[in-house]
């Protein structure tokens, strides 16, 4: 294997341990406080239940990027869809291809299990991000505004 190939693969509950480190990572970058019991336990749970399909990406063995893709469906449309509700890479494996290899895996699968498209949101100020969807083929939606309700 080449020092830099990146290889995909399907979390199981086998590679809780080392995915629950860059979780943690991905919610303390958006400002959560670190707590990777927690991390470890939510993992866990959503992948022994099959609520979502998280996707790893390695180099050297090393788990270095994950995405996590929920199931949604739209009724107006009649369709199920995915919701890419996380992207991470390891601060020292950007610019190395892993963000554009989980996103393309994530359309595969969106394709392999007959979904009509992709939908996700991130922050304003999260524009390399925005800048890697936008090369990738994606859009900004226009005329919707999305609305939270904490409980």
């Amino acid at each position: 294997m080449g020092s830099n190939e990146i290889t995909i693969h399907n979390a199981t509950v086998s590679d809780i341990e080392e995915v629950a480190g860059l979780f943690d990572a991905y919610r303390v970058f958006y400002g959560k406080t670190s707590d990777i019991i927690m991390a470890k336990k939510f993992l866990s749970d959503r992948i022994v239940s099959e609520e979502s399909t998280i996707i790893l990406a390695r180099i050297n063995d090393k788990c270095v990027g994950f995405v996590q893709l929920y199931p949604f469906f739209s009724s107006v449309n009649a369709s199920r869809l995915l919701v890419l509700n996380d992207l991470f890479v390891d601060p020292t494996h950007r610019r190395m291809g892993v963000a554009k290899e989980l996103m393309e895996s994530a359309t595969l699968l969106a394709r392999e299990t007959n979904c009509k498209g992709l939908i996700l949101e991130t922050t304003n100020d999260n524009t390399k991000a925005q800048s890697l969807y936008a090369k990738l083929g994606w859009t900004e939606e226009s005329g919707v505004k999305h609305y939270f309700l904490n409980i």
